[in-house]
């Protein structure tokens, strides 16, 4: 009997015949064209994605893998150290890398896309290619442009860096202090508090007038932000521009040159005022009776300015008001609170009355044109309002200029400041400014404003002694919200009674609801 199964054997006697598997049905054209419109758009979002649905398993899921791995790892170390992060967003070095690094994955992004829809694509009809080839071209340019701006933005930063922050080989100061880190400049990832051997960093802040029609730079903004550098709690104080007798340190050259002080004997000298020192002592003595510098004037505002306040300045930053605007609205414009009418341009000396004004609001959004007004319009006013108005302006930059805003509006931010800011402030010291600036946004902000007959300051013939005193409550004020300031706070009026040395920032730029309502309207000019 033959083992073999005849026909009339029943099925379940047969054995398993060895097949070929079942070929896979075909999509229909409308549904394999679908199918691959989809897949590329995923394959775009997710890099790999649309080459694993085209069966390029291995391919496809290294692609994913080393995108997931960037984003994963990118993200965390952002959120898990935040400080390291921002390192390399101010080393230009890295940001030249990183420049590079973008343009190639920009590349890269755009063959992934174009392999991935051709490899998903079969049997397509002439419209379908065309259509194809467009949903392409709009997905690659929607990969490649923003990495190219990106790379772009990172070489403008790289540039600027470079511009406005010289390596220390390549920028001369006579005053440049000797205690200041620069260990994180080389190596971010480092877990180091930079400033464990400097409890206090003070910097100069000077506002310039130049402009084509002035000869030289008269700094009519000059402020002292003194800053702890453990706690970040920073103590502002503002000097006049017509402070006179400016003292210099008993062992500097300017001491001998100036025995009595900035002066020449008269007070009222304007060409003798705190702000004409800028432009006029490095015209009087030798440009090397410091030493090699780039910059006499600021160096001897360094001195001077240390001197009047019993500081040791360590930095200056020149900010040109002129340009002032530009870094405004680099950074997207700034809120503030106004309180009363604010002129813009305008004469009171020569009786041409401005044509706008800033009207009274709460938190209102400055451009850069409104922003500089605010903190330089004097028509109807003084110096010294002019000068509360400022240190709020420096407040609101500090609040609101945040890590995301600094990093999303990178590039416009180091293209205003490439031609408005001089500083001696060093690339190397930069990333433990970085550091130094998130300890100040979660400090406490104070402020001295010294003004003519007021708390024994006269213009004239300040009281030096005094003020070193007064500067030094204040920054102990500093250090802790005192009651008073935070009953003051708590009323948001500025006329509340002082029993500090210093005032708290944030309540003295509050709104004053009572006052706005009580501001005269001028009438007949344009309201901004």
């Amino acid at each position: 009997m033959s083992d073999q199964p005849t026909d009339s054997t029943p099925w379940s006697w047969k054995l398993p015949a060895r097949s070929k598997p079942r070929p896979k049905r075909a999509l229909a054209p409308e549904n394999d064209f679908r199918r691959t419109v989809l897949f590329t758009i995923a394959g775009t979002l997710l890099p790999g994605l649309g080459l694993i649905a085209a069966r390029r398993r291995v391919l496809g899921g290294s692609i994913l893998a080393i995108f997931a791995a960037l984003v994963i790892g990118i993200g965390l170390y952002a959120v898990v150290d935040r400080q390291g992060f921002l390192m390399y967003a101010i080393n230009s070095v890295w940001l030249r890398r990183i420049a590079v690094a973008l343009a190639v994955l920009g590349v890269a992004w755009v063959a992934v896309v174009v392999g991935s829809h051709l490899s998903l694509r079969h049997g397509a009809t002439s419209s379908q290619r065309v259509i194809g080839g467009v949903l392409v071209g709009a997905l690659a340019f929607a990969v490649a442009a923003p990495l190219a701006l990106a790379s772009n933005a990172a070489q403008v930063s790289a540039g600027a860096l470079g511009t406005v922050f010289k390596a220390s080989g390549q920028s001369k100061s006579a005053t440049k202090p000797t205690d200041v880190p620069t260990a994180r400049a080389t190596a971010p990832e480092e877990k180091v508090d930079p400033w464990a051997k400097k409890r206090r960093l003070n910097i100069l802040l000077l506002g310039g007038d130049a402009d084509k029609g002035r000869v030289g730079t008269r700094t009519d903004t000059v402020i002292l932000a003194s800053i702890d550098t453990k706690t970040g709690d920073t103590t502002m104080f503002s000097l006049p521009r017509n402070t006179g007798h400016m003292p210099f340190p008993s062992d500097s050259k300017l001491a001998d040159r100036y025995p009595n002080g900035f002066t020449n004997g008269d007070g009222n000298n304007p060409e003798f005022f705190l702000n004409a020192m800028y432009r006029n002592v490095p015209i009087a003595v030798p440009k090397d009776l410091l030493g090699e510098t780039d910059d006499l004037g600021a160096d001897a505002l360094k001195l001077s300015v240390g001197a009047a306040l019993g500081l040791k300045v360590d930095y200056y930053m020149l900010i040109n008001l002129q340009g002032f605007s530009k870094m405004i609205n680099a950074l997207g414009g700034i809120r503030l609170n106004v309180n009363t009418y604010i002129p813009i341009g305008g004469c009171t000396d020569c009786g041409r009355r401005p044509t706008e004004y800033i009207k009274p609001g709460k938190n209102r959004k400055m451009t850069g044109r409104n922003a500089l007004w605010f903190a330089r319009g004097r028509y109807g006013s003084d110096d010294f309002q002019r000068m509360d108005r400022q240190r709020c302006v420096i407040n609101a930059i500090i609040e609101q200029a945040n890590p995301a805003t600094m990093l999303s509006r990178y590039e416009d931010i180091a293209k205003a400041g490439k031609t408005i800011v001089f500083t001696d402030m060093p690339q190397e010291v930069l990333p433990a400014m970085v550091d130094l600036s998130l300890r100040v946004k979660d400090g406490n902000v104070r402020s001295i404003v010294f003004k003519h007959g007021v708390d024994g300051f006269l213009s004239p013939h300040p009281n030096f002694a005094l003020m070193r005193k007064q500067v030094k409550a204040a920054i102990g004020e500093a250090k802790k919200e005192p009651e008073e300031t935070k009953k003051s706070s708590d009323s948001a009026s500025p006329k509340a009674t002082k029993t500090t040395a210093s005032e708290d920032v944030d309540s003295s730029c509050a709104y004053d609801a009572k006052a706005a309502a009580a501001a005269v309207q001028p009438y007949g000019v344009t309201l901004r």
